[in-house]
């Protein structure tokens, strides 16, 4: 079982935690010990409260008992993969999570963004690269607007899609779809900007609220799932070369 002490001298099957409770609270699941200690000093450097897990069925345990403010989230790991890890947490509410993924490992990332996560860092990372993701990511987390300043009243309905903006709820011909909070807040962009074509750029600038410091895929992926799940009620065009929209109204 694992047991409590500070970073200095960490070894497998520990879980190190910082006292601060008015701190963010950040929990790394990796276990990678000197990965963990690396983001650790930088995370709490920035004024962020971390605990770390080196595995990860603890590791889900304590994201569910303690509720952090953000999971950061190794894909290999011992007692339970951070595929599945991803899977619970999203099937329990949309606390945010960033992964952790090998640097080629272009597989990770997509399927990873499938699942839910919100954002990738591929190791080795750049630490303070790691902070900025953290805050935007946070930041996104606790903004109620999400960017689309579309009023919570509001009401999307479109040939079939049916999107309820204040219960952050989407129906296809009157059957509720599970979307991810991404999902959901790229759809709405879109939505709001009808007409208009927006770039990969654009709509990650609008969506996850920073200059997204990895590539335009992340966008594909989320379009890809919407496409899946909204079937031919899903309104998103694609203009190659260029970006997403969404047709204007006739």
């Amino acid at each position: 079982m694992s047991t409590t002490q500070t970073i200095t001298g960490q070894r497998r099957g520990t879980i190190s935690r910082m006292s601060d409770p008015a701190a963010d609270h950040v929990l790394i699941i990796e276990d990678e010990a000197n990965i963990a200690s690396f983001a650790q000093m930088y995370l709490e450097a920035a004024g962020y409260r971390v605990t770390i897990a080196d595995r990860g069925d603890e590791g889900l345990r304590i994201a569910q008992e303690e509720q952090p403010a953000l999971v950061l989230l190794d894909l290999m790991l011992p007692g339970l993969d951070g595929y599945e890890i991803t899977r619970r947490l999203r099937a329990d509410g949309r606390q945010p999570i960033i992964m952790l993924t090998a640097r080629d490992d272009a597989v990770d990332k997509v399927v990873g963004l499938e699942l839910g996560a919100d954002d990738y860092v591929t190791k080795p990372f750049n630490p303070r690269e790691l902070v900025a993701r953290v805050r935007a990511v946070l930041r996104r987390a606790e903004e109620s607007g999400h960017q689309s300043a579309v009023p919570e009243d509001t009401v999307i309905e479109l040939d079939g899609l049916r999107v309820e903006v204040g219960g952050r709820e989407v129906f296809v011909d009157g059957e509720l779809v599970a979307l991810t909070p991404k999902e959901f807040d790229l759809l709405v962009t879109l939505l709001d900007q009808r007409g208009l074509v927006l770039t990969r750029e654009q709509l990650l600038e609008r969506v996850w609220g920073f200059t997204f410091l990895g590539d335009s895929r992340t966008i594909d992926v989320h379009v890809r799932q919407l496409r899946r799940k909204l079937g031919d009620a899903c309104p998103i065009q694609t203009v190659w070369g260029t970006g997403y929209k969404v047709a204007a109204k006739r």
